[in-house]
């Protein structure tokens, strides 16, 4: 059964959202989530290694996000200007916290529906892999969160419809 966890249609959608850039531990980089009067969020901002930064992220408050039985988290998007970027599932109300984050780079101005297994999702902690560290459960999911990384210098901007678990 799938969960819809954001419609970004509704422009409301993006108020549970809040940037966590490079800025945390001294960079420079900056982003927003922002809705678009054309039905969409826009996930944009700008990547620079100034003062060892590199990362933009994005990040929803906590809430009941989990679907037991889950295997796919769906997101709807265009643009990205070929550039990669990760989607990051959290399973605690944390700030500072473990990761579960895929990476997709959406390849068309088209819309399109990516399909990310959630067996492809890989614990991090601040950037960093955490080998042998428990698999992501849908049931426990409270956190979503988009980020650019990667030393993917300069502007970016990736639209966003919605984001689901199937």
């Amino acid at each position: 059964m799938s969960m819809l966890l954001f419609n970004f249609t509704d422009p409301r959608a993006v108020d549970a959202w809040r940037a966590i850039d490079d800025r945390v531990m001294g960079g420079v980089s900056r982003s927003r989530l922002r809705h678009d009067l054309a039905g969409h969020a826009v996930f944009e901002g700008e990547v620079s290694l100034e003062q060892k930064g590199g990362f933009a992220s994005v990040r929803s408050s906590p809430d009941e996000r989990g679907q037991p039985g889950a295997t796919t988290c769906l997101i709807d998007v265009r643009g990205g200007g070929g550039k990669q970027f990760k989607l990051s599932l959290l399973t605690d109300d944390g700030f500072d916290s473990l990761n579960y984050q895929a990476g997709f780079a959406p390849d068309t101005h088209d819309w399109q529906t990516i399909r990310l297994p959630l067996a492809a999702f890989r614990a991090s902690f601040r950037g960093r892999d955490v080998p042998g560290a428990a698999a992501l459960d849908p049931a426990r999911i409270r956190q979503v969160g988009l980020m650019i990384a990667a030393r993917q210098v300069g502007p970016f901007s990736l639209d966003i419809r919605r984001i689901s678990l199937d």
